[in-house]
């Protein structure tokens, strides 16, 4: 019998709505990480011209909050949303929340207000920050909403063989596209006001919507969903999970290396200012840039290996690689050395995304996904807001190098005791070539 043709990245394209389709994903993925970037630099560069340095770790520990506790929270409802309601028009109404929310920041940095708010006695908190974390958590929490919608709509573009291909195309462009517009809204930090950096992310998420008005396919659930409360649609999502072994023991590895990741990487704007030494924002862009292109290989490249028969197997030496990157950073105080890791630390991550959304589309009915999907990102990110909050009060305490040390080694021993202890997860893997389950795929 004459063996299965072996998919494509050409192949992935040429479904019908699959071109507009990847690049509304992957500009809406790439943009808040480019508003980010403008974020996480000019607060505590902010702290520092008035006077106060030391505090602008707390800052950016609550800037970290203000993004994990919406995301949470829309998490919760986002995959009900997407299994019950036209996924098209999620998708749209989402990305327009996240415009508006980007020009919220930029009206935030153009004024740039004065004063600032009490929040803890001897604390210096301006307004200009305390007005951008809600704008920040409205954004986000658009974004969450986007994403389960989204990434539960990709088995209904192609099939099962296919999802590897698609899923690292629309990241690996998502990272391509951060990675150049962080590098530029760097060099634009550098030279002018932080408000000019926001064209970058403004103009990525106005270029999300031109692509989704070009999607012409029925991305809803196959069955339509019952009238009825949406907290019981939560709990069914949360219960599927608890009972698929596999994927709750991969949702416990994640919970635990996100709170350890946050600790550390909510502190990179720090890193590149005291550790490494670099006071211009190009360096910080340079150091995201990097990262984010990793990510983008790494998402093209896990496909050539055939992952699917041993996905978990996979997952579980990705996360040990990641804690070596991780302490990696922390032992060298040169630029030219950090770049060159933090790539391959971003090569690692974006291979996780590429192996665990595959999986979860592969294995998982597409008329209750859209739930899954967002009862893992609760259970994923549950600890991030801790982990943030603590990278705040650790680097405070112990600098930025002993913030890296811990986090690395932490994730190291994760990776060890995943080996030896999750032997659900050790079995993870599907057939490429089976027939997708609760799902149709749409014709050429």
């Amino acid at each position: 019998m004459a063996s299965e043709p072996r998919p494509t990245y050409r192949g992935v394209l040429r479904h019908d709505a699959m071109p507009a389709f990847v690049t509304a994903g992957a500009l809406q993925f790439a943009a808040p990480a480019t508003a980010l970037v403008v974020l996480i630099f000019t607060i505590p560069v902010g702290y520092a011209r008035a006077g106060h340095p030391g505090e602008g770790s707390i800052a950016l520990a609550l800037l970290g909050l203000a993004s994990a506790l919406p995301t949470l929270g829309s998490a919760f409802f986002a995959g009900p949303l997407a299994d019950r309601h036209d996924r098209h028009l999620l998708l749209r109404s989402a990305n327009v929340i996240s415009l508006l929310a980007t020009a919220g920041l930029a009206a935030d940095l153009f004024v740039r207000p004065g004063g600032s708010v009490p929040l803890a006695p001897g604390f210096y908190f301006p307004t200009w920050v305390a007005l951008a974390l809600p704008a920040w958590a409205l954004l986000i929490s658009s974004a969450t909403v986007f994403r389960p919608a989204f990434n539960a709509s990709v088995p209904k573009l192609v099939p099962p063989a296919e999802l590897g291909r698609a899923n690292g195309l629309i990241y690996a462009i998502a990272a391509g596209t951060s990675a150049s517009a962080s590098l530029a809204v760097g060099i634009v930090l550098s030279v002018g006001p932080a408000v000019y950096a926001l064209a970058a992310p403004f103009a990525l998420f106005l270029a999300t919507q031109v692509a989704l008005v070009g999607v012409r396919a029925d991305l809803s659930a196959p069955r339509p969903r019952p009238t009825r409360r949406i907290w019981p649609d939560v709990v069914e999502g949360l219960r599927y999970l608890w009972g698929r072994r596999d994927l709750f023991e991969m949702t416990v590895a994640a919970l635990v290396v996100n709170f350890l990741v946050a600790i550390a990487f909510v502190e990179l704007g720090l890193y590149v200012l005291v550790w490494l030494r670099l006071a211009s924002g190009f360096w910080y862009g340079a150091m995201v840039s990097a990262s984010t292109a990793g990510a983008a290989v790494g998402m093209l490249t896990i496909a050539h290996v055939r992952f699917e028969h041993r996905a978990g197997r996979v997952l579980i030496l990705l996360v040990l690689a990641m804690g070596f990157a991780v302490l990696g950073l922390a032992l060298v105080r040169s630029v030219w050395l950090a770049l060159p890791i933090v790539f391959a630390y971003g090569l690692l991550p974006g291979m996780v995304q590429t192996v665990f959304l595959s999986s979860v589309q592969a294995t998982v009915p597409n008329e209750i996904l859209g739930r899954v999907f967002s009862a893992d990102e609760v259970g994923s990110y549950a600890l991030v807001p801790v982990g943030q909050a603590s990278g705040g009060a650790l680097t405070y305490e112990a600098g930025v190098q002993g913030t890296f040390l811990a986090a690395g080694a932490s994730i190291v021993v994760l990776g060890v005791v995943m080996a030896v202890g999750f032997g659900a997860l050790r079995t993870l893997g599907f057939e490429p070539h089976a027939a997708a389950r609760g799902t149709t795929p749409a014709s050429d």
